[in-house]
This record gives structure tokens, C-alpha cells and sequence, in this order.
């Protein structure tokens, strides 16, 4: 059993997608991030960093891991499932993980700091991350141009880069003319175990628990 520590943020989503597609039996406990409980000395003992997620691997004497791409590395492995063996594949994937942490993560984070949240409008700021989050959706799409998913199967790497990529209307980025990220974002949307991860640590429908959320337990 897995103890995943979460709020809905795209970084909490990656998780929660993760242990959907891998079938992993887990039990979430949802963070607050408003009420600041991700600063609290119980939290700060799991993650020094004060960020979510955190899982707790209840079945490996109660190892916690903590940054949403380490925990999506630890899932696959443990599951052996949608991180590829063979080590030049394996080392795509990683690098289009890494992508999305270095590079799609970040910037949107900065587009909706100053597009959304900050009190003062500063155009500049504004135009500089939005431009930036819009060159690596280009990047994106041009790689999907030939390439069903970002390498050969779907994978981690896909599933993190979704997890940002489909809030792009919250960062106030357009995809419009991006046809193949358009297509690869809606391909994975039509994955149940996709939606039902992103659902978490929000209530899920009844009717798509029925249907193969099993393995989820909410509190």
C-alpha cells in the first residue's frame, strides 16, 4: 500500500496518474495548501522542502520519497510498468521527464504567478513566460509530429508533461495551430486511468470508481 500526500496541482497529479496507470493499491490523504499544512513539522519530516507530493511505501519499511518525478521514477520501477528497460529508451524517457521538471513545470508556474496571481500586472514578466511555456509546447509538438508519444509507448515522461500541459488555459498560453500536442493531450485525456488520476485528491465519481478506481481509498 502507498500513503500519497497531495493537493490538485499538476505536480500532485503526476502521482495520482501514476499509481492509477501502474494499478497500485494507495491511499490518499489530501494536503491543504491554503492552511499552509505542507509547512507543518509532520509534513517537514517527509519532505524538508515543504512541497507535495510525498508518498509512503508502506510494503518497503515505510520508505517516503518526495518531488513528483522521483516518485513517478520509484512507481515504475516498483511496478515495472511504463519506464522501459532497455537503457537508451529508458534514458529518453528520463529526458523527456526532465523536460517537463526543468523546463514546462517551472515556466508555467512563473506564467501563472504573474499572469494570475500577483496583485501587480507586470506585462513584461507576463510576456516572457507565456512566450517561453508557448516555445516548449512548440518543441513538444514538433517532436509529436512524428512520434505517437514522446518515446515510442506511452510512458511517465508522457504522463508528467500531460499533467501541465493540459492546464494551459490557467498559464492564459493558446495551443491553437499545435495540432499534434493537440492530439497526443487528447489521446491521453481518453485514458480512464488519466482522468481518474487527475480527479484525486478531489471526491471521484462514484460511476468511475465503479469502473476501475478501485484501488483508491480517499479521506
Amino acid at each position: 500500500m502507498i500513503e500519497l500526500y497531495t493537493a490538485a496541482t499538476p505536480n500532485g497529479w503526476k502521482a495520482s496518474v501514476a499509481l492509477e496507470e501502474m494499478e497500485i493499491d494507495y491511499q490518499v490523504h489530501g494536503v491543504n495548501l491554503m492552511k499552509g499544512e505542507q509547512k507543518q513539522p509532520d509534513f517537514l519530516a517527509m519532505n524538508p522542502n515543504g512541497r507535495i507530493p510525498v508518498i509512503i511505501d508502506k510494503a518497503n519499511d515505510d520508505f517516503v520519497v518526495f518531488e513528483s518525478g522521483a516518485i513517478m521514477i520509484y512507481l515504475a520501477e516498483r511496478s515495472g510498468k511504463f519506464l522501459p528497460k532497455d537503457a537508451k529508451k529508458r534514458s529518453q524517457v528520463l529526458q523527456w521527464l526532465m523536460f517537463q521538471m526543468g523546463g514546462v513545470g517551472p515556466m508555467m508556474g512563473q506564467a501563472n504567478v504573474f499572469h494570475r496571481y500577483l496583485d501587480e500586472k507586470i506585462p513584461v514578466a507576463i510576456h516572457r513566460y507565456q512566450n517561453e511555456v508557448r516555445r516548449l509546447f512548440t518543441v513538444l509538438d514538433g517532436h509529436l509530429s512524428h512520434n505517437e508519444y514522446l518515446v515510442n509507448d506511452y510512458s511517465i515522461a508522457d504522463m508528467a508533461n500531460w499533467c501541465w500541459v493540459r492546464t494551459y488555459e490557467w498559464s492564459g498560453v493558446s495551443i491553437e495551430g499545435l495540432a499534434n500536442l493537440q492530439r497526443w493531450k487528447n489521446s491521453i485525456e481518453d485514458r480512464p486511468a488519466a482522468r481518474r488520476g487527475v480527479a484525486v485528491p478531489n471526491k471521484i465519481d462514484k460511476e468511475d470508481l465503479l469502473k476501475g478506481a478501485k484501488s483508491v481509498v480517499t479521506r
